[in-house]
């Protein structure tokens, strides 16, 4: 099992959506959902050009407070399941 967790999401909305778009960031626009959605589209492309069928998950909740300790209340945003074409 992967967990990552994508720490400057804020700075990569930021440089998609410009300055105007940056007022936005966190009132209209949730930059933690936007990245996470467009990783996970990219690890699917990835996973289906590798033949690996998995089953991603956006989440919100969990919090890696240090190298040894996970916190995991969870809440699904996101789900996409991988599978290979035939």
């Amino acid at each position: 099992m992967l967990i990552i967790e994508v720490l400057n999401a804020r700075e990569v909305v930021r440089k998609r959506v410009g300055k105007l778009g940056e007022r936005l960031i966190g009132k209209v626009v949730d930059a933690d959902k936007q990245v996470e959605k467009a990783l996970m589209q990219e690890m699917e492309a990835a996973f289906q050009e590798f033949g690996i069928e998995a089953r991603i998950l956006s989440v919100q909740g969990p919090r890696i407070e240090d190298a040894k300790y996970l916190q995991l209340p969870l809440d699904i945003r996101h789900e996409k399941k991988v599978q290979l074409k035939n």
